[in-house]
């Protein structure tokens, strides 16, 4: 069996920074067992599975140990990989997913993810994070992932996790989000997993889904643009829409070749 296999640094324009994700279109689903064995090999975050469906396209995403229900930067890339690579016409593309229909909308060469809304509420800060972290957070809040804020970018590029307490938690499939006020942009943030064989996810769109409704709220502003500042750091153009958000951000091929199976 041969598979096409792309691989995308997404939300960057820059080879190396951003997040990588890979893409393998398929033309029929194969055994989980092998997506899965499939993901492990390409040993990155995530990688997205496609199958178009007429117009529209089904997408699954999975981390080396999980099939996710939501990701962000694996949707852009599947389509930065239909739209420069693929060579779809197309300006809009329609995802069905695990949480349901996703649209994608490519304009000037970013790409604008369509997302559900996730407004973080209220939360108590499992005992074990707590012991993980190394600065502590002033306000702990939870949708699928926890968000921990913080008062200053310093203290987000600071943060260190101790993973081996960190690792004895699972929040399958949700993670731990660590944010600030950001001093060129609106917001920063980094994005961590226990359990995970990758701690920290270079840039995570699906954080903010949660992110955005909440700073648009601190800030009083609908349209913000965040930066993830991890190591490879990426950058998010980012707008409250109510129900939805919108998470924009280019791409940049990195790798195109194929699996043998």
């Amino acid at each position: 069996m041969k598979l096409a296999l792309y691989q995308i640094d997404t939300f960057t324009s820059e080879t190396f920074g951003g997040n990588p994700a890979c893409v393998v279109p398929l033309d029929e689903w194969l055994p989980d067992e092998l997506l899965f064995k499939i993901t492990q090999e390409n040993a990155v975050a995530e990688t997205a599975f496609f199958i178009q469906q007429g117009s529209q396209f089904h997408l699954r995403w999975f981390t080396p140990e999980i099939e996710m229900d939501l990701c962000g930067h694996a949707t852009l890339a599947t389509a930065h990989c239909l739209k420069s690579i693929l060579n779809h016409t197309t300006d809009k593309f329609v995802f069905q997913t695990l949480s349901g229909e996703l649209t994608v909308e490519v304009k000037n060469d970013v790409y604008y993810l369509d997302f559900p809304s996730r407004m973080p509420t209220t939360a108590q800060l499992p005992s074990i994070i707590d012991q993980a972290l190394n600065i502590k957070p002033k306000v702990i809040l939870k949708s699928r992932d926890y968000v921990l804020v913080y008062e200053t970018e310093v203290d987000i590029k600071n943060i260190k996790i101790n993973k081996q307490l960190f690792d004895q938690i699972n929040l399958d499939p949700g993670g731990v989000i660590v944010t600030a006020p950001g001093k060129n942009c609106d917001f920063v943030s980094r994005f961590f997993t226990p359990q995970a064989s990758i701690l920290e996810d270079p840039v995570t769109g699906s954080a903010h889904c949660s992110l955005i409704p909440f700073w648009s709220s601190q800030l009083d502003k609908q349209v913000l643009t965040a930066m993830q500042i991890s190591e490879r750091l990426g950058i998010l153009e980012c707008q409250n829409k109510g129900d939805w958000v919108i998470i924009g951000g280019k791409a940049k091929t990195y790798s195109i070749g194929h699996i043998y199976i």
